[in-house]
Formats: structure tokens, C-alpha cells, sequence
């Protein structure tokens, strides 16, 4: 074993510095400077969109002008991702149905706000 005394972390040699009134070695770490949290909120909510619907919430609420009663009722929009709707489908008919009017349902879904980006539809059978 060595006779050399075993160094402390940062957090430890701060306490002891506190304990002899000395100064704390700050290192490289800074502080950020303090933030108001009914702002930090506020930007949190605008950055995850936690106050505004979703793009998915909004698409599901036109879900049955959009498809049909009938095929709304088999079916339910999941996600957004990569430009795709993802529709789950629970029956083999409805998602045949569905892929045959890919196009009218893609341009009636095109009109809704924000999903002007939508490309395709991606049908799931579960």
C-alpha cells in the first residue's frame, strides 16, 4: 500500500473547506444562473407541446369524417412518425378498404391543421 494520503472528490474538499471557512474550489463546473420556475414551466409546456392538442389528438377527433363511421369504428389512429400515419386496424376488410382510399383519406387529412407533411399511411393489423 502507499504512504500517499488518498485524495477526496470536489463535493468532500468543499465540505472541509467550509467547515475552515476557506474558500470552495468551484473547478470547471459552473453554476447556471437561477430561473424563475413558473417560467421554466411555461417553456417546458411550449418545448413538449403539453398545452396545445396534438397533431395525433386532433387527427383522432376527425378519425370517423375523415375514414367513416363504419371504418372508424374498426380502426384508430396511433402515431405520426417519419411523415406516416400509423393507423391501427382490427379487421382484414377495413384495412383493405382503407389502403383502397389511401388517396381521398390522404387529401382529406391534408386540410387538417399541420398535417400538410403527412405523405402516407401506414396500415397495422392488431
Amino acid at each position: 500500500m502507499s504512504d500517499e494520503p488518498k485524495e477526496f472528490s470536489r463535493a468532500i474538499e468543499n465540505l472541509i473547506a467550509g467547515f475552515r471557512a476557506l474558500p470552495e474550489d468551484e473547478g470547471r463546473s459552473k453554476r447556471r444562473k437561477t430561473v424563475d420556475l413558473g417560467s421554466l414551466i411555461d417553456e417546458l409546456m411550449v418545448k413538449h407541446r403539453i398545452s396545445h392538442d396534438s397533431l395525433e389528438h386532433s387527427i383522432r377527433d376527425k378519425w370517423a369524417e375523415l375514414v367513416g363511421v363504419a371504418n372508424a369504428s374498426y380502426s384508430h389512429p396511433l402515431i405520426v412518425e417519419k411523415n406516416l400515419l400509423v393507423v391501427l386496424v382490427s379487421h382484414a376488410v377495413v384495412r383493405n378498404e382503407l389502403f383502397q382510399h389511401k388517396e381521398t383519406i390522404l387529401g382529406k387529412l391534408r386540410k387538417l391543421p399541420g398535417c400538410d407533411g403527412i405523405k402516407g399511411l401506414a396500415l397495422r393489423t392488431g
